[in-house]
């Protein structure tokens, strides 16, 4: 497992952007490949722009936190497209869930799953407070998926969107045979919560136990109940470290399939633990300073996510790269926020103190 220790204060405006020269050249700009070992996974020039992507990506993060405006980094990429933090728990997203959905309301494991479970689902911060406007806060006592289909019935016949673009969530009709996707998944949580799932995910020994039981549900594939494994992970009823199990999901299978010409003795998961184990190493092979969240490295959860996000920065800056599903762009722009960022994490990772008074929020 990498180190733990804390960073020096971050200097953010001098950070290395990974662009010295326009998109589209072949070969890609003075690739760096650190010496592996025989077996070893065999790296491609595009493995060079996924450690240089981590560094500009969390620099940008380091920026919003200072409050700095403008443009954020001199990445034209970056600038026009949206990619996800290197930190999986930086997230807008995943920021939201972790103050005010999971710590935000009684510390019940019941009504912990709940929540979680609910808010991932949907994984939009607005059908959340959209719910909670309509019935009051979100409840396993009083939780009622006839009441909740119609609020979303309601918002549908509105015009909004109640499911997020970050990914598709399958219909579970030939489980539960309603004619709208909500009403199948919300008779999904109530069975799980009828199942005794919460107490269960309580009581199990690892996470990857979580994403089995998780895997019996109807709708949930793998990718998501890995997903899912780690949001419900963030609460105060597990605490499995981040280091011990990973699910890539389709997007990181086609990073590495683009980072990679072989996998050697490897397979997708074991590459990911890989490149975790190596980070420090890969960082300080290319002379790049990566500014960990307040000392924790990177997670197996966060190289996979990476490993997602290369794949599509790779569209545009590796084109000669064939892409596994044959795509060529990016579909979501980056649209700026003019919020002041601020963040909180789990209380048990230990960041919360480590956090500058300015820019950690206020716990629940």
């Amino acid at each position: 497992m990498p180190s733990q220790r804390p960073d020096p204060a971050p200097s953010v405006g001098s950070q290395l952007s990974i662009w010295d020269q326009p998109p589209g050249r072949e070969p890609p700009p003075r690739p760096r490949i650190a010496p592996t070992r025989r077996g070893e996974p065999v790296p491609t020039p595009v493995f060079d722009t996924y450690w240089r992507f981590a560094v500009e990506r969390q620099a940008v993060f380091f920026r919003k936190l200072k409050g700095e405006t403008g443009p954020l980094t001199a990445d034209p990429i970056l600038r026009t497209y949206k990619f996800t933090n290197a930190y999986r728990a930086a997230d807008r997203v995943s920021q939201y869930l972790i103050r005010q959905v999971i710590y935000g309301g009684p510390q019940t494991v019941r009504d912990v799953f709940l929540r979680t479970i609910l808010f991932k689902v949907f994984n939009k911060v607005e059908t959340w407070e959209l719910l909670e406007d309509a019935v009051g806060p979100i409840d396993a006592s009083t939780f009622s998926r006839e009441r909740y289909a119609r609020v979303l019935d309601q918002a549908m016949e509105s015009g909004e969107r109640i499911y997020s673009a970050a990914y598709i969530m399958a219909s579970a009709k030939s489980a539960f045979g309603h004619r709208r996707k909500h009403q199948n998944h919300l008779q999904m949580i109530e069975m799980m919560m009828e199942d005794g799932l919460p107490e269960r995910i309580q009581q199990a020994s690892s996470m990857e136990e979580v994403y089995r039981a998780l895997l019996d549900y109807p709708s949930i594939g793998p990718f998501l109940a890995y997903q899912y494994a780690t949001d419900l992970n963030y609460g105060p009823f597990t605490d499995f470290p981040e280091d011990g199990f990973v699910e890539p999901g389709p997007g990181a299978l086609d990073g590495i399939a683009k980072c990679f010409a072989d996998l050697g003795d490897y397979d997708e998961r074991s590459v990911i633990r890989w490149t975790m184990d190596r980070q420090e190493e890969e960082f300080a092979f290319r002379d790049l300073n990566f500014q960990t969240l307040w000392g924790r490295p990177l997670q197996l959860i966060d190289c996979q996510n990476l490993y997602c996000e290369i794949s599509k920065y790779a569209r545009v800056y590796h084109p000669e790269v064939e892409d596994p599903r044959g795509r060529t762009r990016i579909k979501q722009r980056y649209d700026p926020s003019s919020k002041r960022l601020r963040v909180w994490f789990p209380p048990k990772w230990g960041l919360n103190d480590r956090i500058p008074d300015q820019v950690r929020a206020v716990g629940p």
